[in-house]
């Protein structure tokens, strides 16, 4: 085995290699994304945020990032993840199966005009996929972040954040830097007085 020195050179390599090319590739679609957010909110609507595991704190994390501050002092957005409350999760996955737990709180909370951004590494959890189905016929605005294939889900949503990698640590880590930045820059199109003029 590479001695742990060697082994957290190539992780920290690889993780800037995916960076590096996923951000090269999609610059102009993340500065449309964030347009699409901003206008959402700004127009009274909101950011329904999905996925399980890594995925669902992934989630809760942006969501956070909207309810309560990303950098300077603002005022709230309107933000959930749809991962965190365990009553609702138990109760859909017992009753109705673990593929609608998100399906079912987007068929209660969401509206035409909101986003949902769904979270999956390899873009083919079912649970993810059905909420997705259900957010394009109720009218939301659905963004994927996902990794290198796609998945099924790159036939399901209107824009899909495809990270160049089969590596879930590589792919993750990029989606969290993805949120960062989606998160600023909406910060920066609604809020442009609290940040100091570049």
């Amino acid at each position: 085995m590479k001695d742990a020195a060697q082994l957290i050179d190539q992780f920290v390599g690889e993780s800037l290699r995916v960076k590096n090319e996923f951000f090269r590739v999609n610059k102009d679609t993340i500065a449309r994304t964030v347009e699409t957010i901003a206008h959402g909110l700004r127009n009274g609507h909101k950011v329904l945020f999905f996925g399980n595991g890594g995925s669902a704190a992934d989630a809760q994390h942006l969501a956070a990032e909207l309810v309560g501050r990303f950098g300077p002092h603002r005022s709230p957005l309107p933000a959930i993840s749809l991962a965190t409350d365990t009553s609702v999760l138990t109760a859909v996955g017992n009753d109705y199966g673990y593929d609608k737990v998100f399906a079912r709180q987007i068929e209660a909370l969401g509206q035409s005009g909101d986003i949902a951004i769904a979270i999956s590494t390899s873009g083919n959890s079912p649970s993810v996929l059905a909420a997705i189905d259900v957010a394009r016929s109720k009218g939301l605005f659905t963004i994927g972040f996902t990794g290198e294939t796609g998945g099924k889900m790159k036939d399901r949503v209107e824009v899909l954040f495809r990270v160049p990698s089969r590596e879930t640590p590589r792919i993750q880590e990029t989606h969290v830097m993805l949120g960062h930045i989606l998160c600023e820059l909406v910060d920066r199109e609604l809020f442009p007085e609290i940040y100091p003029a570049d």
